[in-house]
């Protein structure tokens, strides 16, 4: 018998497949570093640097000083948006994706290095905080970037799932983060605090290694190279979104803020658990779970937005969170240990996984693919800037009260709202073909 040939058309879309799916890994280990670092620094500022960089004194001033270390980090990320999304527009998405990933992954390790308050007085903090301003100049264009390349390689009505393994990147590192400081939190308080915390640090290193191998063999989109050889790329992308893309920039920007609500929990809500009481080992296996069944929500709910649409996915995800954090911070303060892993269980891996799945083919979608990673990138950062700095704000609003939740969970439930506004603002994109994706006609 003779063997049929394979069409040329089944060959492009078996390769386009292969390089979708590429992306995706790529993106995948990305987001893991990415929320690997920013997890075992949110970990480490609620449990550790309070005790280790800062003068003895007053433990809420050292609190509110190691958190304001955490949401120094979200000061420099629109500036790294800024530098990286302009890079990302220019010389393209591959090369800026990989300097970002070992800024990131290098600081992380650094850290790790860092003499205590004990040892060097105020040098330590200040190393701190420069190593923590790098973390943030890489963190600011990463997702945007990894998310914008998923996105352009995705095939056709899929676009939505692809680019959701950014995000179950992020929930994957998050697990191996928690993972990494169980062993942190077992340990005698003099170990932790001499020398146990700084083996998560160190341990990153493997993370980016893997997730460097894989990303140095990515190739350029096709619709930007395009623009490319064309020469149709703008010499100040940043400059021309704003130009173009105002409406779409304010856009995101609202809807970022949905982020406060996985920043809170993460942050605030295990400093809030240990407490009152709540181990802080016990927390971190209650992130563990709702980020591990999170992994699989999160391309199944992007999926879902394939089909049904972004919008709706996006807002029923976020109302959701805004009403969940309510019952998620009245149960911790109860110390009621199966309803805390229930109530976050139904957060991370269902309502915020809805619209945190969502939102890196949208955002995208919604710009030109001349200023896509600039757009996406900058307008991101302003709701992540915010949110960066929600758990000084708690932990100053709540003091030393521990039966008085209400305001912090009244954070979550705001910026909600104001994601829901940008997202019933912002057009529809999930059938928009590739190349008509941010174009005035849409």
């Amino acid at each position: 018998m003779t063997k049929l040939a394979t069409s040329p058309t089944v060959v492009e879309e078996e390769r386009k497949l292969k390089r979708a799916k590429k992306a995706a890994l790529a993106a995948f280990l990305g987001g893991a570093l990415e929320y690997y670092d920013f997890f075992i620094y949110a970990t480490a500022a609620s449990l550790i640097f309070s005790k280790i960089f800062f003068p003895s004194g007053d433990p809420t001033a050292a609190m509110l000083a190691s958190f304001a270390t955490f949401g120094v980090a979200y000061v420099a990320r629109p500036f790294g948006a800024v530098l990286f999304g302009h890079l990302g527009d220019k010389i393209g998405r591959k090369s800026t994706l990989v300097l970002t990933l070992v800024m990131m992954g290098g600081a992380t390790f650094l850290i790790g290095m860092l003499p205590d308050f004990s040892t060097a007085g105020y040098w330590a903090p200040a190393l701190l905080v420069l190593l923590r301003l790098m973390q943030g100049l890489s963190a600011g264009a990463e997702t945007a970037g990894a998310s914008a390349l998923t996105m352009e390689e995705a095939p056709a009505g899929r676009r939505g799932f692809f680019a959701s393994f950014a995000m179950s990147g992020i929930s994957f590192g998050i697990v191996l983060a928690s993972l990494a400081f169980l062993p942190v939190a077992a340990m005698s308080e003099a170990d932790r605090l001499a020398w146990g915390w700084r083996i998560p640090f160190w341990s990153s290193i493997l993370v980016l290694l893997v997730a460097y191998l894989v990303r140095r063999t990515l190739e350029e989109p096709e619709v930007f190279e395009e623009k490319h050889d064309h020469g149709e790329l703008v010499k100040l992308p940043f400059a021309k979104m704003f130009k173009t893309h105002p409406a779409q920039f304010f856009q995101v920007a609202l809807m970022s803020f949905q982020v406060v609500t996985n920043t809170f929990m993460q942050s605030f809500g295990l400093a809030y658990a240990v407490s009152v009481g709540v181990d802080a080992a016990t927390m971190l296996w209650v992130s563990i779970l709702g980020n591990v069944i999170a992994i699989v929500s999160q391309p199944l709910f992007a999926r879902l937005s394939d089909k049904f649409g972004r919008r709706n996915v996006f807002i029923t995800g976020v109302t959701g969170s805004g009403l969940m954090i309510f019952v998620y911070f009245s149960v911790i303060s109860t110390g009621n240990i199966p309803m805390i892993f229930l109530a976050s269980t139904l957060i991370t891996a269902g309502t915020y996984a809805a619209s945190n799945s969502v939102y890196p083919a949208w955002f995208s979608e919604l710009f030109n693919v001349k200023v896509r990673y600039s757009g996406m990138a900058i307008g991101l950062q302003i709701g992540i800037l915010c949110a960066g700095f929600t758990p000084l704000l708690g932990t100053a609003l709540v003091g030393g009260d521990k039966a008085n939740w209400g305001p912090a969970a009244w954070i979550v439930a705001a910026s909600s709202l104001l994601a829901v506004a940008g997202a019933a603002w912002a057009r529809e994109t999930s059938k928009t073909p590739l190349r008509e994706l941010g174009n005035p006609v849409n």
